[in-house]
């Protein structure tokens, strides 16, 4: 190794950011991360803002989920859904704990893009085992489609008002929930659904 180079652990540590700010001055990409967050925090009392690793995230309660994904795509500029999925936390010994946020088993996740900020922020929504539904976006963002049914399929999570919350994965008939934690399937041989869509 050179002797002017920088051991890569020096360059980032987990929970801080990657680089430090020039002369003080934070990046464009925090401070409108944080002019978001509360502009979202304003508009709907209860979220938590966070910071992970310079990604912005909003907690968000399981009732204002849609209304908060709507300002975030009809007022903030976040036109593009990246992805929707969930976290089990059943097992885990030590989990981040974010003041203000309740934490439950589960948790949905969705990532936004703002091509017009050049910017990302991730939502998300704490949901109990007990009552394991959150209401959908897909009349939002038609392509969080796939990511609310993979998400149903695989942890049993109910997106109310999907147009079509059938299992994409498993077998129609197929028992349980996958990626639950507390689900093991064990080996068992799996048929596939075929792509019904024409070629």
């Amino acid at each position: 190794m050179p002797d002017d180079a920088v051991p890569s652990e020096e360059i980032h540590k987990p929970g801080e950011p990657e680089r430090e700010p020039a002369d003080g001055v934070p990046p464009a990409a925090a401070s409108e991360a944080d002019e978001v967050a509360a502009a979202v925090a304003e508009k709907f009392p209860g979220t938590v803002f966070h910071d992970s690793h310079g990604q912005a995230v909003v907690y968000v309660d399981r009732g204002a989920w849609h209304d908060v994904v709507a300002f975030l795509r009809d007022e903030q500029q976040f036109t593009q859904c990246l992805d929707v999925t969930v976290v089990d936390h059943l097992v885990d010994e030590e989990r981040l704990s974010v003041d203000g946020v309740a934490p439950e088993r589960f948790e949905v996740v969705a990532n936004f893009l703002s091509h017009p900020r050049n910017r990302r922020i991730r939502t998300i929504c704490e949901v109990p085992a007990d009552e394991p539904t959150v209401p959908s976006i897909t009349d939002l963002y038609s392509g969080a489609n796939f990511g609310e049914r993979e998400s149903y399929d695989l942890f049993g999570i109910a997106f109310d008002g999907h147009p079509d919350l059938t299992r994409i994965l498993m077998p129609d008939d197929w028992v349980g929930y996958p990626l639950r934690k507390d689900d093991a399937p064990g080996r068992v041989p799996v048929a596939f659904k075929g792509d019904p869509s024409p070629r």
